[in-house]
């Protein structure tokens, strides 16, 4: 196996002065808008690499033919036929705005990738996209946090019907408009009619003052607007909201609010932002930064950041033996969904909620995270990682990964880890989905 790498950095980072954010090649693909707002930052952060995201190369192996059917397998049983939407969860018929960005992206990697044939994508776009233009908006601007996947109504996370809706999350609509240029890049026939179904979404409410918005409501109180996202998470949603003209220039780099971490001997990026002050939890997990990586391809920062994410999770293993790829994930136990981290509010390894209790002996191995480090970087121990989760496929798709406890498999079928995993073999033959090597 490769050695863990030295990514030891400075806690006051080394001043690197860049013109853009983004790579100067990124500027080919980015609207007039978000070019523009590209040119404002100045960053400070360390941007030495020592991992090499690997090229693209075709065709896929014949098991990674196998994986990309099984993990389509999930969608052809879990979409609803009326609606178009697909489970967050199979069996359960409700989603997020997140989800349904994952199903677009998983379905133009499957479509690319010849699993799924010319008119079943059309067929499946086109009912996605008119459900899209039907759904019923929070308080008539953005689509609310939850839906119910078979009549589209808006519920709470418990997938109850709640008439004035939950708020909208700026982070789940992003990745949805991530999802939405990605089919109107390879797909532009079906540009005019993803344009026509949100032409009645006022987008320009999830971005205020270069920052990504969302919103909160409970029962018998008024709306709160809330600052979104946390370190990874914000500047993916950012740079996916930027594609479509949106303000969040201050959202697109983390330097504003990383500093450094210790852990196995990396020093890691973490958000400054703390949880006892700012009233969020602060996960660093693979997740944001597969994405970058799949999706848009790593620019100079988010390559930096990735690398060092990675490059904890291989040094565990080198120290401890036990394989290690951590993300966010359902889970089939309580607490039933859990971020499995790096690390969170100054606690390595630790595994969190959204209300911030700890369950560390739920930490598993992350299908979609070994999935998608594989792919992006590719060394010995990332392959070993995917190798390790080969066994997870069945007639429902990849099972969500693997306890470290005991070896059990959390048998939770989702929809993002099988769009992710048919994001990370997509990557392996023709590079990131929006900025195709």
């Amino acid at each position: 196996m490769a050695k863990a790498l030295d990514l030891k950095v400075p806690r006051a980072p080394i001043v690197f002065t860049i013109g853009l954010v983004l790579a100067a090649g990124t500027a080919t693909f980015l609207d007039g808008a978000a070019f523009a707002v590209a040119q404002a930052f100045q960053g400070r952060l360390d941007l030495s690499n020592e991992l090499v995201p690997l090229a693209a190369k075709a065709p896929l192996t014949a098991e990674e033919t196998t994986a990309a059917r099984v993990a389509w397998s999930y969608f052809e049983a879990n979409t609803q036929p009326t609606t178009g939407f697909v489970n967050a969860t199979s069996a359960f018929a409700s989603a997020t705005l997140w989800d349904q960005g994952s199903y677009l992206l998983g379905l133009v990697s499957a479509s690319r990738l010849g699993i799924v044939d010319e008119s079943e994508f059309d067929a499946r776009i086109t009912r996605f996209v008119q459900s899209l233009e039907s759904l019923e908006l929070f308080e008539g601007r953005l689509p609310n946090k939850a839906y119910d996947t078979r009549s589209l109504l808006m519920v709470n996370y418990e997938n109850k019907r709640v008439f004035e809706g939950i708020g909208w999350s700026a982070l789940d609509i992003a990745r949805l408009l991530m999802g939405l240029r990605v089919v109107e890049k390879h797909y532009p026939q079906h540009g005019a009619m993803i344009r026509d179904a949100l032409a009645g979404w006022d987008l320009s409410a999830m971005a205020e003052k270069g920052e990504l918005i969302g919103t909160t409501r409970k029962p018998g109180e008024d709306t709160q607007f809330l600052q979104e996202g946390r370190i990874g998470y914000e500047q993916y949603g950012a740079r996916a909201a930027a594609l479509w003209g949106l303000d969040v220039v201050r959202a697109m780099s983390a330097e504003r609010i990383v500093t450094w971490s210790e852990v196995e001997g990396v020093e890691i990026p973490t958000d400054r932002r703390r949880a006892v002050s700012f009233g969020a939890i602060t996960p660093v997990v693979s997740e944001p930064y597969l994405l970058l990586g799949l999706e848009l391809g790593l620019d100079a920062e988010s390559h930096a950041l990735a690398q060092r994410v990675y490059a904890a999770q291989e040094a565990r293993f080198e120290q401890t033996g036990q394989i290690t790829a951590v993300s966010e994930d359902h889970l089939d136990r309580a607490p039933y969904f859990a971020y499995s981290s790096v690390s969170t509010n100054g606690r390595a390894w630790g595994v969190i909620t959204e209300e911030g209790t700890f369950h560390d002996e739920m930490r598993t191995v992350s299908a979609k995270a070994a999935f998608g480090w594989a792919s992006i970087f590719g060394t010995d121990y990332a392959r070993a990682a995917r190798a390790s989760v080969m066994d997870l496929g069945s007639d429902e798709g990849f099972a969500a990964g693997r306890y470290e406890l005991d070896g059990s498999i959390n048998e939770v079928y989702t929809l993002n880890t099988n769009a992710v995993i048919l994001e990370a073999l997509h990557y392996q033959v023709f590079g990131p989905l929006w900025s195709v090597r």
